[in-house]
C-alpha cells in the first residue's frame, strides 16, 4: 500500500486560513502561525458582536420610542403599559419605525394607550 502524504491538505488548510486572514495588518495576514491566532480571535468577536447587535438595537428602538411617548406626554413605561392593557401586541422594532415614519398614527396609539390606563 502506498505511503499518503499530508501536504495536499496541509496547504490546503493553511491557505484558507490565509485567506480568512487577508486584509490583517502586518505578519497576520502572511505568517500561518499568526494568522491562524487572529483567525480565531476574530472569530470570536464576531460572535459575540452578533449578541451585542441585537441588544444595541433593541436599545436604539427603545430610545425612539421613549423619545416619541415624551412629545405624546407620557414616558417609555407608561406607554408599554398601556399598550399591554389596551391589547395592542406591536412589537419595540415595529413601534420605534412608527414613531420615526408616521407620528400622527404613534399619536393615535399612545391615545388607545392612555385611554386603558
Amino acid at each position: 500500500m502506498a505511503r499518503v502524504k499530508g501536504a495536499m491538505m496541509t496547504r490546503k488548510r493553511r491557505k484558507s486560513v490565509l485567506k480568512a486572514a487577508k486584509g490583517y495588518w502586518g505578519a497576520k495576514s502572511k505568517h500561518f502561525k499568526m494568522a491562524k491566532q487572529a483567525v480565531l480571535k476574530s472569530g470570536n468577536y464576531a460572535f459575540a458582536g452578533r449578541k451585542q447587535k441585537k441588544r444595541d438595537m433593541r436599545s436604539l428602538w427603545i430610545t425612539r420610542i421613549s423619545a416619541q411617548a415624551k412629545v405624546c406626554g407620557m414616558n417609555y413605561s407608561t406607554l408599554m403599559h398601556g399598550l399591554k392593557l389596551a391589547g395592542i401586541e406591536l412589537n419595540r422594532k415595529m413601534l420605534a419605525e412608527i414613531a420615526v415614519a408616521d407620528k400622527e398614527a404613534f399619536a393615535a396609539i399612545c391615545e388607545k394607550a392612555k385611554a386603558a390606563l
